[in-house]
């Protein structure tokens, strides 16, 4: 079967590769769809990102979902036939983290094309994957691959949105509208905010995140006065703020609308920021992170297949596999795209 690998920086590979052997308690998926995440984007465009590097050839990929082939004669959950979202998320379930509730911590996880560890955990940008049943989150046929692969991201923003506490009529800030911030508008509406007001410093992704359900979307490159003169009254107007860009201006430059007591809950990954402790100190803002999910997979796949949202529209195209560069390099364009998957067909 074909699979995406990345050997290098920019070199980027559609390979042939085995399909494992299926355990009793295994299950057969044939991949339908891939999404191109930002991790993915950091090892194709610099080999990996901060201290993690590619050592090795390893194949990509971690929000995919496909249709169910075959079985283990032990599992029960799924059957041939079935549309299945992928968790890509393996713990343990021994280490301390897995025995506490913390699963997105644990101390032996096998997430899929990732190289923290080595050897690498291959991914599922391939056209067939074995995976353990409980990995396998079944949904109506209806819903279609390319919805059910947006499982894995929602499930991230569904974390964050637990992350930052009760939600129920908060006005919520969200900075940075790429697919992460777009889904947080998602998974916070959901949640009952009672505004949502969302920022880039590009024009292109704003209308997307209005039509997932943002409230107000700023441009904060072309009106850069804006947010703090209809937000920054009487020490500032936000109950939370996602901060999902990872960048350290997006960041502190929302210091001035945050209310005190404020609580900030940072999703993107960037280097090392510089914070004014002060602000911090003398507004006891709350900084929270967020990592990953657990449960929360399971609640992006109920919420998706309920039919409650529609996330196409943050789908900008579905490219076959064989022109897997081409989407990776398109995908890398956030002024033409948001979200690009891999079609497996």
């Amino acid at each position: 079967m074909r699979a995406v690998v990345i050997h290098a920086e920019k070199d980027l590979r559609v390979e042939e590769t085995r399909t494992p052997e299926l355990g009793p308690l295994d299950v057969r998926v044939r991949i339908k769809a891939g999404g191109i995440c930002g991790s993915d984007l950091h090892y194709y465009l610099h080999g990996g990102f901060g201290t993690i590097r590619v050592r090795e050839p390893m194949i990509l990929g971690h929000e995919i979902a496909g249709i169910v082939e075959a079985v283990g004669a032990e599992v029960s959950r799924v059957a041939p036939g079935d549309l299945v979202a992928v968790n890509p998320s393996r713990s343990c379930g021994r280490c301390r983290y897995c025995q506490t509730g913390q699963q997105q911590h644990c101390l032996d996880m096998l997430f899929y094309g990732s190289a923290m560890r080595f050897p690498h955990v291959q991914g599922g940008f391939r056209e067939q994957l074995v995976i353990e049943e409980r990995q396998a989150v079944k949904l109506p046929a209806h819903i279609g691959a390319a919805q059910a692969a947006f499982a894995e991201p929602l499930a991230v923003c569904l974390h964050a949105a637990k992350r930052a506490g009760p939600l129920l009529g908060k006005r919520v800030l969200v900075t940075g509208s790429g697919p992460i911030g777009v889904l947080t508008v998602v998974a916070v509406r959901a949640a009952g905010a009672g505004e949502i007001v969302v920022t880039d410093v590009v024009d292109g992704p704003l209308p997307i995140a209005l039509k997932m359900g943002a409230t107000t979307a700023i441009n904060v490159m072309s009106e850069p006065d804006r947010l703090k003169a209809d937000y920054g009254a009487d020490k500032g107007s936000f109950d939370v703020m996602f901060e999902a860009s990872g960048n350290q201006h997006a960041l502190t430059g929302a210091f001035d609308v945050v209310r005190p007591g404020g609580v900030i809950v940072q999703i993107g990954v960037g280097g090392n920021f510089t914070l004014p402790m002060n602000v911090v100190v003398a507004k006891e803002f709350e900084l929270r992170g967020s990592f990953r999910f657990h449960e929360e997979f399971d609640w992006a796949v109920a919420l998706i297949a309920s039919g409650r949202i529609d996330l196409s529209p943050l789908l900008t195209a579905s490219i076959p596999i064989a022109r897997a560069v081409e989407a990776f390099d398109l995908a890398a364009d956030k002024s033409k795209a948001m979200k690009v998957q891999l079609a497996f067909d």
